[in-house]
Parts: structure tokens; C-alpha cells; sequence
């Protein structure tokens, strides 16, 4: 064997994603692209704000100057400063550059967290649905990945997270607004979730972190509002990046924020800017951390996430289709007509409408659509839709 049983192993599991991609690419071969009506991949298709390309030509105007050499492992302290005194204002707790640390997106957030606090054995919980690399990178640093239930609206089981709860739990991970769901888990259950941990971390004499990952945090509907998991748990951390609210997902950036609170707060913080360097994520991208200390607060418009949204749900809805209208991010995730999302896919794939099987992100019976496309896309697939739900009838 070339590689390693693991990592083969890994490839199987995941295979199918690589088979839709594939089988994607072969339809708008034939097809044409403007006939195939992809909904597979949550990749945002709106520009970035007019904030963010004044700022890129200023900050190539500066490099010219400065320079593109190494920097402390946690990033400019300038950028960290400007993203905590931000998150400060908005949150309303109090955060200072010392507690950010630059990443290479919010997957590079996750991993040195991970890398920081993990023991070999040690468990990682995550709520199903869930984004479906998070087993791979427990796995990457000798954790073991644990998943619990949602209720039926996908929000906190919190009697499924405690009965979970083990003497190897070392964190939780929460993803909010959610991919695959787009929900946002209330501020009351996240507080429900720090004292039951509490509980648990006193009876158990260990320390249980709840990593919350947060790209989406800007893409919310409806005057929904995403609670901070920092008031509500102090062992807690914060990943995020910029790449949907800037639309900036292939530039890589993003941070991580330690819980100033936290019981080992300054080893927790070294320890994850020690994981920065050796697991070759420094730095993140010095181009773009001068970038986004300046756009601080700038968003793409999320009014037209909505808008693709509501297109979307008003015309699944007609059609039948079952589902939790998200609060937030750019994904739904209907019920399959039938039990087999596999086929349900399949079925719709036919149809020439790509979308994603929800036994992959721990949510079977269920299948993903994306809505970051053009709204033509939206509009377009309709008629497939409906064939394809004619047929399970």
C-alpha cells in the first residue's frame, strides 16, 4: 500500500462527495453548466464589499514597503488588536489583541485548538447535523469523535450532550449558524449547556472546552441574533474567518479568540499559538490580515441571502417538501421524501439538480442544498424538484 490504511480509509469514507463532485462535473459536460442547477458546494457567490477591494489595493501599496516576512505566531498584534476591540463592542465583553490569534481560516481555528487540548483518547463531541470534517480533524490530533442528537428543529439536545459526557469528553464543538441547517442555538440553551458542563467538569475534576465554530456568524435572518458563547461558558474558544461574511472563502483567513475567563487561560493560549507554528499554519496570509484590520464590521449583503433563501423555501414548500427554515448561513436541509437520501439525490441528480446526502453530515433522511447560487438557479430547478418528488408519491 502507497499510503497510510488510515488515511485510506478516510478517502472511503468520504468517497461520496468525491462521486457527486465528479458526477457533477460529467453532467455539465454534457449538459452544458447552465443546465446542470448546482446547489453541492457552499461556496459564496456574492462579491466582496467595495470596503474590501479599497483595502486590498491599499494594503499591496503598503507591503511594497514592508514587506511579506514572518511575524509573531499569533499574527500582526495591530490586526489582533483591531479584531478584538470590534468583537468587543459588538459582544459587549471585553477582549483584548492578547486573546486573538490569526489563522488560516476557521479549519486552522479548529485545529490548533484541537492540537492544543487533545490527549490520544481523549472524546470530541459534536450535535448531528455537523459539518463533516470536524471528525477528521479530531482525528487528526489523536482525538476520538463523538456525536449526539438535535431535537427535531435541530436545536440542543442538552439531556443527549450530558448523558454523552464521559471521563474522556475533553470539548464540544458547535457550529452556529449551522452547516447543514442554518440554525442558531438560543442564548438560553448555550447558558442550559455552560452549567451543565460546569456540573460535569466539577464531578469529573476535568476541564470539558466548547470550541464554537462561528464563519456564519454575520449571515443571520429575520433579526435573529447569534448569542456569544464567551458569557455564556468560560472555557470556551472562538473560530472563525471571513470567508462568507467578506466572500473572501479561498484567501484563508480567520482567527481564533481564547475566553479571557478561561480557568488556564495563558497555557490554553500558548499552547494554541505553539500549534500555529508546528502544525504549519504560520502565518496566516500577511496580505490579507492587513486587509481585514481594516474593514472591520464590513459584510457582504446578506439581504440577498435572504432573498435566495425565502425563493428557495416559498418554492420547496409549494412542492411538498419538508423542512426547518434556517436562521442563518446559506444551507438548507429538507426532509427526503423517502428514508434513503442516497437515492432522493440520486433522484435529483437525474433532474440535473446537484445537492448533498445528509447521512454526511450525521443528518440521514435529510439532503443539503447550498442557496449561494444565482437566483435563476433557484428559479430554474423548480420544475426538477418536483419531478423528482412526483416519483416517491
Amino acid at each position: 500500500m502507497t499510503i497510510a490504511k488510515k488515511v485510506e480509509a478516510m478517502i472511503t469514507r468520504s468517497s461520496w462527495i468525491r462521486k457527486m463532485f465528479e458526477e457533477g462535473a460529467r453532467l455539465k459536460s454534457i449538459h452544458g453548466a447552465g443546465n446542470v442547477y448546482d446547489f453541492s458546494l457552499g461556496n459564496p457567490n456574492l462579491p466582496p464589499p467595495v470596503e474590501f477591494n479599497s483595502a486590498l489595493k491599499q494594503a499591496v501599496e503598503i507591503s511594497a514597503t514592508q514587506g511579506h516576512g514572518y511575524m509573531p505566531n499569533t499574527g500582526f498584534p495591530h490586526v489582533c488588536q483591531a479584531i478584538a476591540r470590534y468583537l468587543s463592542e459588538q459582544r459587549k465583553v471585553q477582549i483584548s489583541g492578547s486573546d486573538v490569534i490569526m489563522t488560516c481560516g476557521a479549519a486552522g481555528a479548529v485545529n490548533i485548538t484541537l492540537k492544543a487540548i487533545l490527549d490520544p483518547g481523549d472524546e470530541v463531541i459534536a450535535p448531528a447535523p455537523y459539518f463533516v470534517e470536524y471528525g477528521f480533524y479530531t482525528d487528526n490530533h489523536g482525538g476520538v469523535f463523538k456525536t449526539v442528537p438535535t431535537c427535531s428543529d435541530f436545536t440542543l439536545d442538552l439531556d443527549a450532550i450530558g448523558t454523552a459526557i464521559n471521563p474522556s469528553t475533553k470539548a464540544i464543538i458547535l457550529n452556529f449558524p449551522n452547516n447543514p441547517t442554518g440554525q442558531i442555538y438560543s442564548e438560553d440553551s448555550l447558558k442550559q449547556l455552560g452549567k451543565l458542563l460546569e456540573e460535569k467538569c466539577n464531578t469529573l475534576n476535568r476541564i470539558i472546552y466548547v470550541i464554537s465554530d462561528e464563519p456564519y456568524s454575520r449571515i443571520v435572518y429575520d433579526d435573529a441574533r447569534v448569542p456569544d458563547i464567551l458569557t455564556c461558558y468560560h472555557n470556551s474558544i472562538i473560530a472563525s474567518s471571513y470567508s462568507k461574511d467578506l466572500s473572501i472563502a479561498g484567501e484563508r483567513i480567520g482567527f481564533a479568540v481564547v475566553n479571557p475567563k478561561a480557568t488556564h487561560r495563558d497555557a490554553l493560549f500558548s499552547a494554541m499559538a505553539l500549534a500555529n507554528r508546528i502544525l504549519g499554519f504560520v502565518n496566516a496570509p500577511a496580505l490579507m490580515q492587513r486587509v481585514i484590520a481594516s474593514v472591520q464590521g464590513a459584510c457582504v449583503d446578506v439581504a440577498e441571502y435572504k432573498k435566495k433563501r425565502d425563493l428557495l423555501c416559498d418554492g420547496l414548500s409549494e412542492l411538498g417538501y419538508e423542512f426547518v427554515k434556517p436562521q442563518g448561513a446559506f444551507y438548507l436541509f429538507p426532509r427526503s421524501p423517502i428514508a434513503d437520501d442516497f437515492r432522493f439525490v440520486q433522484a435529483l441528480q437525474e433532474e440535473l439538480i446537484l445537492t448533498v446526502p445528509g447521512s454526511g453530515f450525521g443528518g440521514p433522511g435529510h439532503f443539503r442544498i447550498a442557496y449561494c447560487v444565482e437566483d435563476d438557479t433557484i428559479i430554474n430547478a423548480m420544475p426538477g424538484f418536483k419531478r423528482a418528488m412526483e416519483r416517491f408519491k
